[in-house]
């Protein structure tokens, strides 16, 4: 269904009331966003397959209790995703980190090895912290920077206000800074 003529009240109406094939346009159009957000909170590839595919079973299970609230049905979503990405935290006993080979750095030509080595090391560094922050500021951190959500957008997935929504980034972004700081990391090069 090409995207002009996707009208998501029709297909949401059509997919509460079991049709199958209106869930899987709902699937195709989200399915992309849910496994960024799964696989930014989790950091492996095969975690983040399988917490998806229990988002998407979850919400085809539990499709016909969805009640529209005024937010968008993608923040029901998140939601759920959210969840079983808590409970999938909670089940472990240590967070996982992303292996460095699972993170893509596309050198410039114009880079030199050892300032591409730093800058892998300095991102590896800031992926580790970003994982030890809570799980609600991971999450506003990947549907801002990974998603390029709007506060607003954040605020109605997160059930909060656009301003504190802000607040939260900006919190965030200062305990960030303050801890790279400590590290005597670099983000903005040389």
């Amino acid at each position: 269904m090409p995207e002009l003529d996707f009208n998501e009240d029709e297909v949401l109406l059509r997919a509460s009331q079991g049709d199958r094939d209106s869930f899987g346009l709902l699937y195709e159009r989200y399915i992309d966003r849910i496994f960024n957000y799964v696989y930014y909170r989790t950091g492996n590839t095969h975690d983040a397959e399988d917490l998806t595919a229990r988002v998407f079973q979850r919400a085809m299970n539990h499709i016909h209790n969805y009640t529209d609230r005024g937010v968008p049905f993608s923040a029901w979503l998140y939601r759920i995703a959210h969840n079983l990405v808590a409970n999938w935290h909670r089940d472990r006993s240590r967070r996982q980190e992303i292996p460095l080979n699972e993170l893509p750095v596309l050198p410039s030509r114009e880079d030199r090895p050892e300032t591409t080595l730093v800058r892998s090391q300095e991102q590896d560094a800031l992926l580790k912290l970003i994982r030890k922050l809570p799980s609600e500021r991971q999450t506003l951190l990947i549907l801002k920077f990974v998603e390029n959500m709007s506060n607003a957008e954040i605020g109605q997935i997160m059930r909060r206000s656009e301003g504190a929504v802000k607040s939260l980034y900006h919190r965030t972004l200062l305990a960030l800074r303050d801890e790279l700081g400590d590290q005597n990391i670099n983000l903005e090069g040389d």
